[in-house]
């Protein structure tokens, strides 16, 4: 039986002037003592900690789905950290959250859900893993790993329900046997991330965040005939004199005219694709009211590539039964659907996210108003929707541009709804605004908005304490608000690596309020978390200007491509270019020039279209635009789910959801497993030349980017290509690409895997835009089946397909100067296949035989210096952390203290369990052991905060002179101090630990005010 012993504070703390009198210091100065993850006393709300680590950090851009949770009991607030790879811990039973702790977790954690008041789980999107935590001793007792890219996790009849966007799947953990392999779930649609859970507990909702708004694009710039590559694929329906315009191509957007109207002395604009949309009734319309269903769905559908009955699925969100795994959705809402919650007086669903407009043409028409800020009420019995209701109600979209004090009031960006008890108020999150909106049951504004950090992404209401928290990811902090006032009343900063050019540059992506005439748009809405939305856009402009080819790297000065005697002449940038699909900001600059024609210089060109496409007073100055690209400049690839962990490439690939275009096998027929290392030498063969017999792929898309060369060529010799006067480059050009569009960037192909979802042999497609720049050919196997390539077999078509997959994550062979055919290509930012992959050692007694294999493997990726390697647990009670520095040893947290890998593992049992992440290269020492990157190792700087000393609940409000200290507390405190610190004694002259030893009173008196309060 325990024995509460107390002593009280009062007498310990009488010889506090004897101790600093000692010593010579002031007790005030411990108070600058803290966690790495602390903002000192001295700052004020919001401010950071400095730090050197933007050498040692690489940015995914991860996007977060529910970074913010409370345990049900509300003792404890949890936020995701992911720049620091944590999540942050917070006592808040008193309603003033205060940081107790952090623990570590895998790579870009994106959600956190609490199962219980002790337990909480974690996601990893880029680690491909769920971290369960064991929240009263802050440590990670199990790691989980999981299908691509997992966005969040809830719990439903006895079992945990998470979501994997890249894979499309939901996998479902049996929380009764955790070591079973998860059930998967297949999802009807592109990239399912935020989840939630009926108030019965019987169904889990999933928010389908690419859904599309039923939209496609009709193939009219292709060059089926005449020189140029040859397309067999799509057909130019839009040309066609059968068609609703008789064959007039680009067809009017206004009755029989174009508004704007076209230009002057402009030459006739080259034939292009068109959008269209799926009405109400099932017709697919223009937006010049014309109807082109027959050649889309109906009896002529072959006109445009595709088969009758074709049609997009638009599943907007998925309805699965907790305990049958049966999926229903529902449809037609919006076509990014970003977040999900559920009212819990009556079940009603709701999504909110945005709707495009991308089926008007021309900038003019769209400027300031092409997207839509929604939210949308779905009844749970039927899925069908009940309203759909915009969430800036005093947008009237007349104008592009109202006045800042109105932009003010906008919502952009939304990514978190959460509801009180009654369902009578909500509350949502605006990424892009920076503010968060109050809301009734109806979705109607119930108050002005309420203005919080930077990036607002997670958010958590305690009605008992009165307060809303919300997560700001931009800022790393927490805004607490009052739900009385809704007024932000405090903010609390958490430690944040992220490097300055991010945190300055990151706003021109995002922020609504800046760069938007009406205030609820931004770069973002489209490029989204600098990615794509997954929809082609015709933003030309009839009456526009011809722009010149400028100084353009045209056709590499390779023969055959060079303007001297290319196959089509290059041709100067019409204003009328026709759809063109957003393209990924990851890894752009460098990799000049921009846009899918090379027409934009480098990204300071960009800056008008802040003024003339999303309607703000003005273009960025020259300074926010090297902000903004000196951001842009730290993106990078995540990790190439088909490589394998070596990151090598596989041969033998399955291919699900890849079919036979009819040219080797019917059309429809699944694809055979493929040979990545075959396609890769297909891609590079000098002898055979795929491309027509005349090039071979990567003379075009050079290696690891996929993008032209930075090189031309002079006597059969490729020489770089200055830079530009503002540091651009100038990767090549060509005019034989099959566009009517004849001069055309040479695309990078690093983010193929990303676009699939639409295949015309297939009657129910989950995307209506594939590839080329506009979208129009279907699939990737569609594209290298082609004619013009001169593949032999089906099962060469396979071995494309899954080299093409596997084309980030670089590793590839390099090009040379003198090689005509494999021409240099430019580096590329992209991480190692085995980046993020982690394993929990839960025993070294009586360790998993495969989990021991995985570790040899991890050893043996560093010893390769492909990735870094780090381990993290607690031992002793205490947090500490090791980073591989090779010949099998790790160096732990505390300088001159290293372990070899034997005997690491032998620290790990139950209570002292060891986490081993790879990470990647050069970011390991800040990830493992030294948070900060200011060269004093963690466990050197920061001791540990792990008691509560005084016994009133909460080990992080700090004690008073009248306090009793918890005898046992102070012991088992004390013990584990030294024992696992190495730097401070506490008894006997030694580190060695207090053993039976006494323990010195000025010492204690150090801990008692060093330690509770400060931690």
């Amino acid at each position: 039986m325990r024995t509460n012993t107390a002593i009280p504070v009062r007498s310990l703390l009488a010889g506090a002037v004897l101790v600093t009198t000692l010593l010579g210091v002031s007790l005030a100065r411990f108070g600058e003592v803290k966690d790495v993850g602390e903002v000192s006393p001295e700052g004020e709300a919001g401010s950071l900690p400095t730090t050197r680590a933007s050498s040692t950090f690489v940015n995914f851009e991860s996007p977060h789905v529910h970074p913010l949770d409370m345990t049900p009991d509300r003792v404890r607030l949890l936020a995701v950290n992911t720049a620091a790879a944590r999540i942050e811990v917070y006592a808040s039973a008193s309603g003033a959250p205060r940081h107790i702790g952090s623990v570590a977790v895998g790579t870009d954690p994106v959600s956190v859900r609490a199962r219980t008041a002790s337990e909480a789980w974690v996601v990893n999107h880029v680690s491909d893993s769920i971290s369960i935590v064991d929240l009263p001793t802050l440590r990670v007792v199990r790691t989980l790993s999981t299908a691509d890219e997992p966005c969040d996790v809830v719990f439903a009849a006895g079992r945990a329900f998470v979501s994997c966007s890249q894979s499309n799947t939901i996998q479902v953990f049996d929380l009764a046997n955790l070591g079973a392999a998860p059930a998967s779930v297949a999802i009807v649609g592109e990239e399912p991330k935020a989840l939630a859970v009926s108030p019965d507990g019987q169904t889990v909702y999933a928010a389908i965040f690419e859904s599309g708004n039923r939209t496609t694009i009709l193939g009219g710039g292709g060059l089926n005939t005449g020189a140029g590559m040859r397309l067999s694929y799509p057909p130019n329906v839009v040309g066609q004199p059968e068609g609703p315009y008789a064959g007039a191509n680009p067809p009017p957007n206004s009755g029989t005219s174009f508004v704007p109207a076209q230009r002057a002395g402009n030459p006739a604009p080259p034939a292009v694709g068109l959008i269209v949309k799926k009405d109400a009734l099932g017709r697919w319309m223009d937006d010049n009211n014309h109807d082109w269903t027959d050649a889309v769905s109906g009896d002529n559908a072959a006109a445009s590539g595709r088969r009758p009955g074709w049609d997009l699925a638009d599943h907007d969100l998925a309805a699965i039964n907790a305990s049958s795994l049966s999926v229903s959705y529902a449809t037609n809402l919006m076509n990014l659907c970003m977040g999900v919650g559920v009212n819990p007086a009556n079940g009603a669903i709701t999504v909110i996210g945005t709707e495009a407009l991308n089926h008007i043409r021309y900038e003019p028409n769209l400027k300031g108003r092409f997207i839509r800020v929604n939210m949308a009420s779905v009844n749970p019995a039927t899925l069908a929707s009940t309203s759909i209701v915009d969430l800036n109600p005093h947008l009237t979209y007349a104008t592009a541009s109202v006045p800042q004090a109105q932009r003010d009031l906008s919502i952009g960006d939304p990514r978190a709804i959460v509801w009180n008890a009654a369902g009578s108020c909500g509350y949502v999150a605006g990424l892009g605004s920076n503010n968060v909106i109050a809301i009734d049951a109806a979705g109607s504004r119930a108050t002005p908005t309420i203005e919080v950090g930077e990036g607002p992404t997670g958010l958590v209401l305690d009605e008992t304490a009165g307060h809303l928290y919300v997560l700001n990811r931009f800022d790393a902090s927490i805004s607490v608000v009052s739900t009385a006032t809704n007024v932000e009343v405090e903010r609390l900063a958490f430690f944040d690596p992220t490097p300055a050019a991010i945190k300055v540059g990151r706003k021109h992506l995002y922020d609504t309020h800046r760069g938007s005439g009406l205030g609820h748009i931004a770069c973002a809405s489209c490029h989204v978390d600098a990615r794509f939305d997954r929809l082609a856009w015709d933003l030309g402009d009839p009456s526009g200007v011809v722009d010149s080819l400028g100084a353009n790297n045209l056709g590499m000065g390779v023969p055959f491509l060079r303007p001297s005697d290319a196959d089509v002449a290059f041709e100067p940038f019409h204003p009328m270019k026709g759809p063109m699909t957003t393209q990924t900001m990851q890894d752009i600059v460098g990799h000049e020039p921009h846009h899918w024609r090379g027409d934009r210089s480098g990204i300071e060109a960009f800056a008008p279209a802040f003024q003339g496409l999303q309607g703000d007073d003005s273009p960025l100055t020259t300074l926010e635009m090297a902000e903004f690209e000196g951001f842009l400049a730290t993106i990078h690839y995540p990790p190439n789910p088909f490589r394998t962990i070596s990151n090598g490439l596989a041969t033998s690939l399955p291919l699900p959801g890849h079919y036979s275009d009819g040219r080797f096998a019917p059309q429809g027929h699944p694809l055979p497993n493929g040979n990545a290392v075959n396609g890769l030498a297909l891609y590079r063969d000098a002898n055979r030349r795929l491309d027509n017999g005349a090039f071979a792929c990567v003379t075009c898309h050079t290696l690891p980017t996929g993008a032209g060369p930075d090189y031309t060529m002079v006597n059969f010799v490729y020489q770089p290509v200055a830079p530009g006067p503002l540091g651009e480059r100038h990767r090549g050009l060509v005019s034989v690409d099959g566009s009517t569009n004849t001069s055309m960037k040479i695309p990078q192909t690093r983010n193929v895997h990303e676009k699939d979802g639409f295949n015309t042999t297939q009657l129910l497609n989950t995307a209506g835009f594939g590839y080329l720049h506009d979208g129009s050919v279907d699939s990737i196997e569609r594209f290298v089946s082609e004619p013009v390539f001169t593949l032999t077999s089906e099962q060469e078509v396979a071995d494309m397909v899954a080299f093409m997959l596997s084309f980030s994550g670089s590793d590839l062979p390099a090009g040379s100067t003198t090689s005509v055919f494999e021409p240099p290509g430019g580096a590329s930012k992209d991480a190692h296949a085995a980046v993020g992959e982690q394993t929990t050692l839960r025993s070294a007694a009586s360790p998993d035989p495969n989990q021991v294999a995985l570790i040899t493997t991890f050893i043996s990726l560093a010893n390769a210096n492909k990735v870094g390697l780090i381990v993290k647990g607690r031992v002793g009670g205490v947090s500490r952390g090791w980073v591989y520095t090779g010949s099998n040893s790790f160096q732990s947290d505390r300088a001159g203290q290293t372990v070899t890998a034997a005997n690491l593992q032998a620290l790990a049992a139950a209570g002292s369990e060891l986490t081993y992440t790879i990470v990647v290269k050069g970011t390991e020492l800040r990830l493992g052991v030294d948070a900060d990157a200011d060269g004093v190792l963690d466990g050197d700087e920061a001791a540990p905060c792990i008691a509560d000393l005084d016994n009133d609940g909460d080990p992080a409000n700090g004690f008073t002179r009248d306090d009793a200290v918890d005898i046992n507390d102070l012991l088992a405190f004390l013990i584990a101090f030294e024992n696992g610190d190495g730097h401070v004694d506490l008894d006997d002259g030694t580190f060695t630990g207090i053993g039976d030893g006494g323990v010195d009173i000025n010492d204690l008196l150090f801990f008692l005010v060093r330690f509770e309060g400060g931690c």
